[in-house]
């Protein structure tokens, strides 16, 4: 009998000063504002990263010559509350859409204007035989969580410290 090893899913919790509908749309409309152009997947260097707001709906970026490049797709639009991504980046960091983890975020309103957000990234070994090498790889501080990071510090910062 042949056993397969399951990766354990990356799995994060972050309590940010904001406002649930506002983490949630930080993380969604907002998130080409946050995410790094360095985490880049195109062939052009990345002029923005977007999340459509829908169901059905793609997560792309689009290069600075106007190239797009999927990394998956929106599977679950429930706002302000869930967000779940298809991840479909294969282990050398290149679009497939034969490729399926998936990135569910939970917003939860704990109190006055403070929101905890949960993260999981699972199904890792879809990614292939080197899944625990790349769950290393995106499981770092230049991965999920210096990306989390970026996304609380922007969360948090008020609209007029933005215009600024």
């Amino acid at each position: 009998m042949t056993r397969t090893i399951t990766p354990a899913p990356i799995r994060r919790s972050l309590t940010l000063r904001a406002p649930q509908a506002r983490a949630f749309e930080v993380f969604t409309a907002g998130f080409g504002r946050w995410w790094p152009s360095s985490h880049s997947i195109g062939r052009a260097p990345m002029r923005e990263a977007v999340i459509e707001q829908r169901e059905g709906g793609r997560w792309y970026e689009i290069g600075q010559d106007g190239s797009e490049c999927d990394w998956g797709r929106v599977l679950a639009w429930e706002p302000p509350s869930r967000l779940l991504l298809a991840w479909q980046v294969n282990s050398q960091f290149q679009s497939d859409p034969a490729v399926l983890s998936e990135v569910e975020l939970r917003f939860h309103a704990e109190g006055e204007g403070l929101t905890r957000v949960e993260f999981e990234h699972r199904h890792l070994e879809r990614l292939g035989p080197d899944h625990e090498a790349i769950r290393a790889r995106i499981d770092s501080p230049r991965g999920w969580t210096g990306l989390l990071q970026r996304f609380a510090e922007a969360a948090e910062t008020s609209e007029e410290e933005i215009q600024a």
